[in-house]
């Protein structure tokens, strides 16, 4: 039987990293070879009202995109992610696309042929998918490759305890001292196991974290990132016996939960809306625990909702 050709499509984000990981990884697993990235350069006022349908809206995001859904050349399938992805899938469909939403567009999901939210998020309806955090391509394969790129990190003493900070939010406000406190117990802890710390920011680590992040270091095997040089944050998932997360990220605990490895939040219950609802469901499920104490292992089941949630995006979409 002769092998149908992969489907055409376009990835449609704002840029933001989050954004674009999330719809990579939908697009992956659905098995589309090769997506293209068009340049989305949203302009006023369209990008104030997105995704809403105002008129001109055709010239929102450039002459690149309008003139190429003028030629003719929409993709059979758009995935887009956030506000701006949200109006761009739109666009597309009205030229023949099949229109995949990543989070919730916060007007009808009929606009749409498929919006894939979060179980946190309010929104339901016949075409709309729910998983439990947020899409990744975190699974074993994935992490082996990571094995492989980062072997140093996985010849580092065990147990390896890999620390992921993020920045506080107004979902999760946590602060400096808490920080603190947490970074002297774990600091505890792995010199009293003759372990070992890897350790990583993100863009919205405040600068002040860098000081108390070294102190906790200070003469303990591993590594810190901060921004310079390659990220080592896939090798630092792979290599993990346990992790510690701060509570302000659903994608950031949503990848740590979809390793083997153990995974503790500081101060969980610090987050609240639907940050707090999804520390609360991992919870309840067993998979993360709270910082304090002795971090000892325990069992898990890793948390991969992106393989499941491709399936039915594309049944939905009859591919």
């Amino acid at each position: 039987m002769e092998r149908k050709a992969p489907a055409k499509a376009w990835l449609l984000t704002d840029g933001n990293a989050g954004n674009v990981r999330q719809a990579e990884a939908l697009a992956a697993a659905m098995g589309l070879e090769s997506p293209h990235l068009p340049t989305l350069a949203p302009r006023a006022p369209w990008r104030w009202l997105a995704p809403r349908r105002m008129p001109g809206a055709r010239h929102a995001f450039g002459p690149g995109l309008a003139s190429a859904l003028a030629r003719g050349q929409s993709p059979e399938i758009a995935i887009g992610c956030g506000r701006q992805g949200a109006l761009a899938g739109r666009l597309a469909r009205e030229h023949g696309a099949r229109a995949v939403q990543i989070l919730d567009p916060r007007i009808d999901s009929r606009h749409w042929d498929v919006v894939v939210v979060p179980e946190h998020d309010r929104l339901r309806g016949g075409n709309v998918v729910t998983l439990l955090g947020s899409l990744n391509p975190v699974d074993d394969a994935w992490l082996e490759r990571a094995r492989q790129q980062f072997r140093a990190l996985c010849s580092l003493p065990r147990p390896r305890t890999a620390l992921l900070l993020g920045g506080p939010t107004r979902q999760a406000p946590w602060t400096l001292q808490t920080l603190e406190t947490a970074l002297s117990d774990l600091r505890a802890q792995v010199r009293a196991e003759s372990g070992s710390l890897l350790a990583t920011v993100s863009r919205r680590t405040p600068a002040a974290v860098s000081a108390p992040l070294h102190a906790a270091m200070q003469g303990l095997p591993g590594v810190v990132w901060e921004g310079a040089g390659a990220n080592p944050y896939p090798g630092l998932l792979a290599c993990a016996d346990r992790i510690v997360c701060t509570p302000d990220s659903v994608n950031m605990l949503s990848e740590a939960c979809a390793t083997r490895a153990p995974v503790y939040v500081i101060e969980p219950g610090l987050a609240r809306s639907r940050a707090g609802s999804f520390i609360a469901s991992l919870q309840s499920l067993g998979r993360i625990r709270a910082t304090g104490g002795d971090l000892e292992p325990f069992e898990v089941t890793p948390l991969r909702e992106t393989a499941r949630v491709a399936d039915v995006v594309r049944e939905r979409l009859g591919l």
